[in-house]
């Protein structure tokens, strides 16, 4: 379906604000929202709930229902508004979604999405949330019985979900952003493992951030063993490595973070700053976007994870936009005790033939667990 037909059909239904977390099935979506909606009338909060609770709040100021968007992985962060927050039982607040359909049953997809794709339209009914499927077979006709459905449903103050398979939607326009900044993201990641020593483990967020980092683990060590790459879990590789730091205190941990990810629960860098674990150093790769999505913006992009990190109060803080200027901050912070926040500035894109793991999730923590004991 073209985008702008059911973006169109969306708008029928009186509905003015879009908000949402950039999903890779929803990028047509995306890509749309970003060139033809205003900033007010297309939001990117830091995660699905925020997004949740900011529709509720348009609501509740304006009666005017919005239009929550989000990858189904992230309904676990949109659960506990949608259950205690709008919900008939609770607030009554009317809301429309739209959600992109990862891991869906006997398609292949990664690890991280399997379960997610079982349970997704589960646990839509368990919610009690009316959906609809749409697929490359929806045709105009189709569609609209499905708004009235849609409609039907928020004129009785209730939710409607359009669950939304892969290429389902189709733009031709695509969205392109420029950060200004010039240090590719891949070569920052090199460069950090460059500094690996014998003891050393790393955390590497979700996204093309673990992709590149295995990529150059294997080209410089031949190995990876001494990764975590966390393939899900989008916003929690900090807390992992705080958890993994707290109990190896005799080991340097690095956490290898990407700024939408921190974004997401920065809440996690305030508890790391007063738990005061001095072999921590959480690195947050800055490049105003979710890179792995499509390269959204965040709509935070004058947010300085180093001021924050001072704030919040981390022992040491350093900011870098080149590879000279990362050289000389790594070997600052290898002298330092943490925690230690290292904000680095990149740029958007990757490589194009940027390859994937090829062991399984289980067998990455296993080999990560062994380094972890000396094996």
């Amino acid at each position: 379906m073209e985008i702008k037909n059911f973006i169109d059909g969306i708008h029928a239904l009186n509905i003015k604000h879009f908000i949402g977390v950039p999903d890779s099935v929803l990028k047509p979506l995306c890509d749309y929202l970003n060139i033809h909606e205003t900033n007010k009338q297309h939001m990117v909060p830091v995660n699905e709930g925020a997004a949740v609770a900011l529709a509720a709040g348009y609501y509740l100021g304006s009666e005017q229902i919005s239009c929550v968007y989000m990858q189904n992985s992230g309904m676990g962060n949109a659960l506990n508004p949608i259950a205690s927050l709008i919900h008939q039982k609770v607030y009554d607040i009317p809301m429309l979604f739209l959600i992109g359909y990862r891991g869906e049953p006997n398609q292949k997809d990664e690890p991280q999405h399997i379960f997610q794709g079982e349970i997704t339209c589960p646990l839509l009914e368990l919610l009690g949330i009316e959906y609809a499927l749409i697929d490359k077979e929806t045709n105009q006709e189709t569609y609209q019985s499905l708004l009235h459905r849609a409609k039907d449903c928020l004129s009785a103050n209730k939710q409607f979900a359009f669950v939304i398979k892969k290429g389902a939607l189709k733009n031709e326009q695509k969205f392109n952003q420029d950060n200004g900044f010039t240090f590719k993201r891949e070569d920052a990641i090199q460069m950090i493992l460059q500094h690996r020593q014998k003891d050393d483990l790393y955390i590497t967020t979700t996204g093309k951030i673990s992709r590149e980092a295995y990529e150059q683990s294997d080209a410089l060590y031949g190995e990876h063993k001494q990764l975590f790459l966390t393939v899900g879990s989008m916003g929690h590789a900090s807390m992992i490595a705080q958890g993994v730091a707290a109990v190896n205190p005799n080991r340097r941990i690095f956490c290898i973070d990407g700024d939408g990810a921190a974004l997401m629960h920065m809440g996690s860098m305030d508890f790391i700053a007063n738990m005061r674990t001095d072999n921590l150093c959480h690195i947050i790769l800055n490049n105003n976007a979710h890179e792995s999505v499509g390269g959204m913006p965040t709509n935070c992009q004058s947010t300085s994870f180093a001021d924050t990190a001072k704030v919040f109060g981390y022992a040491h803080v350093y900011c870098a936009a080149s590879a000279d200027e990362l050289t000389t901050v790594l070997k600052q912070a290898r002298n330092n005790k943490g925690p230690i926040m290292i904000e680095v500035k990149v740029a958007l894109g990757a490589r194009e033939d940027l390859g994937r793991p090829k062991e399984s999730a289980v067998m990455n923590k296993q080999s990560f667990m062994a380094a972890v004991k000396g094996e």
